[in-house]
């Protein structure tokens, strides 16, 4: 998904605020399947009434997804905005100085490195 200007600012809008960075961050550990909503506001914290605010914001803004699940809320961190975020920012960042996104690099590598024990 390739984001233009005013997408990536609206991300890093909801992203800016310390309880929906969290939530991002926990729903990306989690996975597609994703997580119920007042599971996700107890990883972070977060009243429910909060959470729900929190997550909505995040929704509006592309980085996570809903559905329901009979009287549940799963949300899901949409992979596809976030990649997109992660391409806006490095989009012409290199312009040669490859050093600049060695560290991003590097994280890439690290997490998704096949499991060695797999397998």
């Amino acid at each position: 998904m390739k984001l233009d200007e005013l997408q990536a600012l609206a991300a890093f809008a909801a992203l800016s605020q310390e309880t929906r960075l969290s939530m991002v961050r926990s729903l990306v550990v989690a996975g597609e399947q994703g997580l119920p909503a007042g599971v996700v506001g107890d990883a972070v914290g977060a009243s429910s009434s909060s959470a729900s605010f929190h997550l909505s914001h995040l929704e509006r803004a592309g980085l996570v997804t809903s559905r329901r699940e009979a009287r549940s809320i799963i949300y899901a961190a949409n992979f596809d905005a976030l990649s997109g975020l992660v391409e806006f920012l490095m989009r012409d960042c290199c312009q040669g100085h490859p050093d600049v996104v060695a560290g991003a690099t590097k994280a890439a590598a690290d997490c998704c490195a096949p499991d060695e024990q797999a397998g």
